[in-house]
């Protein structure tokens, strides 16, 4: 039985939403990271970040963040920055940090981005999702790059985003 196989014979237990948070999605989800595409990654990703099952969007974002190495902090807040733009960050964060860091004008770097803490990337994503809903499937494009980090959302986030998975698997 090649990867593929055994792969649908996983995704077939998250079909129709019949899927129990098992031990086994993890591990699941690990082989579907490697065997399938990074969109299809991004789209239960997307999935998990927009159900009413999981924390909402922004406490998921604080958590992958305060997961993350310094580039990939850089690169999400330069993502959620892009999307509320630099003059919202003042009156959202109240000069914070943040605010300090964006006065030269210049993306986020890795250094700088670990000094934010992960409750100002939360309210900053709560606000981004607000002003840009987008930034749903650009943040979920970002963290299917790094499914090692995506593992770290626990059993809910993974068993819907599995059975995104499945319903793409049997799509097409």
């Amino acid at each position: 039985m090649g990867l593929m196989d055994q792969l649908t014979d996983v995704l077939k237990q998250y079909t129709g939403g019949s899927a129990t948070q098992s031990g086994d999605v993890t591990q699941h989800f690990e082989q579907a990271a490697q065997a399938m595409p990074s969109s299809a990654i991004a789209d239960g990703l997307a999935a998990a970040f927009r159900s009413n099952q999981t924390p909402a969007f922004g406490n998921m974002l604080s958590s992958l963040f305060a997961q993350s190495n310094g580039d990939q902090r850089a690169g999400m807040l330069n993502q959620l920055i892009a999307s509320v733009g630099p003059g919202a960050i003042t009156s959202l964060l109240g000069g914070g940090a943040l605010a300090g860091l964006l006065a030269g004008g210049n993306q986020i770097t890795a250094a700088q981005a670990q000094q934010i803490s992960p409750e100002a990337v939360q309210q900053l994503a709560e606000h981004a999702e607000k002003a840009d809903p987008s930034i749903i499937d650009k943040a979920s494009a970002f963290y299917a790059q790094h499914p090692a980090l995506v593992k770290t959302l626990g059993g809910a986030a993974l068993t819907i985003a599995m059975a995104k998975l499945a319903q793409r698997q049997s799509q097409g």
